[in-house]
């Protein structure tokens, strides 16, 4: 803004923006009273188990890839990537 209260069109209604950063895995502090949070475990399946996932329903594993496992839920056959966080043994 100029001192006579002028501004140019160009900046008017302009704000800078925060920047952002993605949510990351705070260190925990030697020192610290509070226990770190767990590493979350992810099941492993295997070619013929039985699931069951919360939106599909109950299925058998038809194919098993490092980071994702292909089920058959008789209906359709999905690719469910890792972690499985809806899907269980059963």
């Amino acid at each position: 803004m100029f001192a006579d209260g002028w501004r140019p069109n160009s900046l008017r209604g302009r704000i800078l923006g925060v920047m952002t950063t993605s949510p990351a895995r705070r260190r925990h502090l030697a020192s610290s009273p509070f226990q770190p949070d767990p590493e979350p475990v992810i099941e492993q399946f295997e070619y013929g188990d039985l699931v069951s996932h919360d939106s599909y329903g109950m299925g058998r594993v038809i194919g098993v890839e490092a980071d994702a496992v292909t089920v058959d839920f008789r209906t359709q056959t999905v690719r469910i990537p890792s972690p499985f966080r809806k899907m269980t043994h059963l």
